[in-house]
Parts: structure tokens; sequence; C-alpha cells
């Protein structure tokens, strides 16, 4: 290992660090500083190393018939070897999960991220290292809130409904994995004004509660 504690963060658009715009898309990323990978960072000061590999539109691991980089599953693999020697794996997915064309129940989207989970623990080694595999922390994305625009209305259609379910789900998962979670609706909302991403303060929030999370585990 490195002298620092390397943390890599998977997710979508929201780790990717999506403006909200009333509009919906396209939009702009907000500085690494203001990303809630960003604000952890410098959370957690000079001894740790973070990683981003957020994609917006991200599954668990689904395939979306309109944009074939989407299936977290698929690309999961080669990031965990490609930023080996890790310390930490943080995976924030399930949102696009509930988009109303994939049909998901939230058991059904906590068991896609079952997968990953899966991926994560068993990829010591990596390609031709001898590194062993990185602890993980799954955060629950907090519930989506009203969708001014009506394609997204459409798109996630019975989405809050799912969303507000998942922790349940995400909780069950990560207890039977011997995982550790954070629910980031219980310290959070969704506040951008597109009803799915996060507003700069959201970001705050979240990333100084996972830079907790992250120093205790990492301890």
């Amino acid at each position: 290992m490195t002298d620092k504690k390397r943390v890599m963060c998977f997710g979508d658009s929201l780790t990717w660090g999506w403006v909200p715009t009333m509009a919906g898309a396209p939009t702009t990323r907000y500085p690494f500083a203001e990303r809630w990978t960003g604000v952890m960072a410098a959370a957690l000061g000079e001894g740790y190393e973070v990683l981003e590999e957020g994609l917006s539109a991200r599954t668990t691991n689904l395939d979306d018939t309109t944009d074939a980089r989407l299936n977290g599953s698929n690309h999961l693999p080669a990031a965990l070897a490609t930023h080996f020697p890790l310390d930490l794996v943080i995976v924030m997915l399930g949102t696009n999960d509930t988009k109303a064309v994939f049909r998901r129940t939230p058991y059904e989207i906590a068991n896609g991220l079952s997968k990953l989970l899966i991926q994560i623990l068993t990829s010591a080694g990596g390609v031709g290292t001898v590194y062993g595999a990185p602890k993980v922390l799954v955060i629950c994305p907090p519930p989506l809130a009203d969708m001014p625009h009506e394609w997204f209305q459409g798109m996630f259609e019975g989405g809050r409904e799912k969303t507000l379910a998942m922790p349940k789900q995400y909780k069950a998962l990560c207890s039977f994995f011997g995982i550790e979670m954070l629910d980031a609706g219980q310290i959070m909302s969704t506040n951008g004004c597109d009803g799915i991403h996060f507003t700069a303060e959201d970001n705050k929030i979240l990333g100084s509660a996972v830079a907790g999370k992250v120093s205790s585990l990492l301890a």
C-alpha cells in the first residue's frame, strides 16, 4: 500500500457532480471542491487520496438500451484493477435503477447492488498484483423529490416511492454481507431544482458525513 489511504467513489451523476437545471440537460459539473467527494477529501486531509468513478445515468447491473456505457457491474472490475491499491470503495448507486423502463422493485435494486459488492469483495489481486480486496461502504441515495420537467416525470414515474423504500432493502443487504452503510436520506434531502440532483449545500452535507464514516472505517 501507499502511505496514503486510497478511497474510490463509484457512483452515478450524484458522484460525478451534476449541476441541476430546470431544463434537465445539458448541464455542467460542480468543481471538485464542491462535489461531495471533494468535500470529503478536504475533511479527511493529507493522509487520504480520493479517486472518483462517477458516471451520469449509471445503473447497478442493468443494461440501458439508450447507452451501452451505463451498466455499473460491467465497468467496476476494470475500475478496481485500475486504481489498486485501494483501502476502501464507496458505492452510491440505485437511483437510476428506479426508472420506469426497468420495472424494478426496491428489493431487485438492492439485489442488483449485491453483484457490485461481490465484485469488490472478490477483487483481491487485481491484474497481476498482490493487493487485497478493499473494504466497502454503501451509501443509499436520498429519496427523489418532485420533478418539474415532464420528461423526468415520465422517466422516473414511481421512482420516488421506490427510493423511499430502498433504505430498508439496502440495510438488509449490508447486514447480510457484513458491510457498513450510510443512509443519506437520514441526513439530507434532494434539493436540486430538477428533483434528482444535489445542490452545493447537499454535497457539503453528504461529504462531511461520509468523511466521518470513512475516518471510522479506516482508523
